[in-house]
């Protein structure tokens, strides 16, 4: 098992840390391990897929719902429509 230092900590988070450590009846080291684990854990978990694009990600949440093709193209003819707007430029201008 390998050793880690980590300079540089403010004060108050070291506490915090410790106080979460007695609190769970954990060493310091034990409970910063498991919030660095939770951490990139967390991290990964927000990291979108590598490849898909916003379009796709979106579409897969309306396949999980069981939203229709109908449903799914109106909502995102919207979307498309208020970020022509967020221009400042009518619609119709990217039409």
């Amino acid at each position: 098992m390998g050793d880690m230092l980590i300079r540089g900590i403010p004060e108050p988070l070291k506490r915090e840390i410790e106080q979460a450590a007695r609190k769970g009846g954990q060493s310091l080291s034990g409970k910063a391990i498991d919030l660095l684990r939770k951490g990139i854990v967390a991290e990964k978990e927000a990291k979108p897929e590598r490849g898909v694009s916003a379009w796709d990600a979106i579409r897969s949440a309306f396949v999980a719902e069981n939203a229709t093709d109908e449903t799914f193209a109106e909502i995102m003819e919207e979307i498309e429509a208020e970020r022509k707007r967020d221009f400042g430029r009518p619609v119709e201008d990217f039409e």
